[in-house]
């Protein structure tokens, strides 16, 4: 039976979870000094709103199961690798700089939460009764609409490109006859600087479709279709993340050490851009982003980066 909390569409009941889980996670991680737990506690926040708006939403319809499950499969991925990848590492070097700044690591967990929230509302919104319980307005089309299989096969392609890419990187990354500093250029990297990042990408925009189906037969109330609808935020939210955020502009470092080492950058320029490549470059400029601040000029950036990289080459023991 559905269990209405808090508001119909499960809004606030998932952001009071997020926020307390991550706010945990941030007191765990300033007073020791652990950063260890970063990604799993996100990622892990993504398997929690998934299983908890399904058990309380009750609307066990086989659409909510099964993207629910994709929600939860995903999130144990990332989260997995992210966690083993910093057990093998020691430490995230990205919190260097802020672990020991209160305010400034806590910014980074607020952003967490807006993260977390954000991206999984398509989700959230289906399992709400709001949208799946048909006794109070819902909607529940047979499973296997155009919709569906659009939004499986994006998700499945999505979340096998992100996957391997990872796995690649980390490979490449350990082994002891890779060169130091040397940028990845083979398999799915050979293909884009980011493979990752256009995963995840497909993933989110396969989740979004792959729950819109209740907005086709009719039934659904006027506020509840405008709050699937505008749960594309999610997807939109995840590219800006991604290309501008987590570091899609922040080529000039690796860029510099590429040049420094053995000044191959060049041609991996030319060869890759930030998600894919063998495409009209005009295609890629407007409809794939892959704008100016993507590209890495040589002439131009390449004196700052080469001196980026050497002050920190230099400073390493």
């Amino acid at each position: 039976m559905p269990v209405h909390v808090l508001d119909p569409l499960f809004l606030s009941f998932t952001i009071l979870i997020t926020t307390g889980y991550q706010l945990s996670g941030f007191a765990i991680a300033y007073t020791f000094q652990f950063d260890k737990i970063t990604d799993l506690t996100g990622g892990s926040n993504f398997f929690i709103l998934s299983l908890v708006t399904l058990l309380v939403g009750g609307t066990f319809h086989v659409r909510n199961v099964v993207t629910s499950i994709l929600v939860m499969v995903w999130a144990v991925r990332i989260s997995g690798f992210l966690f083993f990848r910093v057990l093998m590492t020691g430490h995230d070097g990205r919190f260097d700089e802020i672990r020991r700044h209160f305010f400034r690591f806590l910014a980074f967990w607020i952003a967490q939460i807006l993260w977390v929230w954000i991206v999984s509302l398509p989700l959230v919104i289906l399992n709400s009764p709001a949208v799946s319980d048909v006794a109070h307005g819902g909607s529940n089309p047979p499973f296997g609409t155009s919709r569906d299989i659009a939004g499986l096969v994006l998700w499945a392609l999505g979340f096998f490109v992100e996957s391997i890419a990872d796995m690649q990187k980390y490979l490449y990354k350990s082994s002891k006859t890779t060169p130091k500093d040397k940028p990845i250029s083979v398999g799915l990297w050979a293909w884009s600087r980011h493979p990752p990042y256009f995963g995840e990408m497909m993933c989110w925009w396969g989740i979004w479709i792959l729950c819109l189906s209740p907005t086709t037969d009719g039934t659904l109330s006027s506020s509840s279709r405008a709050a699937q609808y505008g749960a594309i935020v999610s997807p939109i939210f995840t590219l800006i993340i991604l290309m501008f955020g987590s570091g899609g502009t922040d080529f000039g470092e690796a860029a510099g050490k590429e040049i420094l080492s053995e000044e191959l950058w060049p041609c991996n320029s030319d060869e890759r851009s930030l998600l894919y490549k063998h495409l009209p470059s005009i295609v890629k400029k407007t409809v794939l982003f892959d704008f100016p601040m993507f590209q890495f000029d040589e002439l131009k950036d390449g004196p700052a980066a080469i001196e980026e990289a050497r002050k920190e080459l230099d400073h390493k023991p």
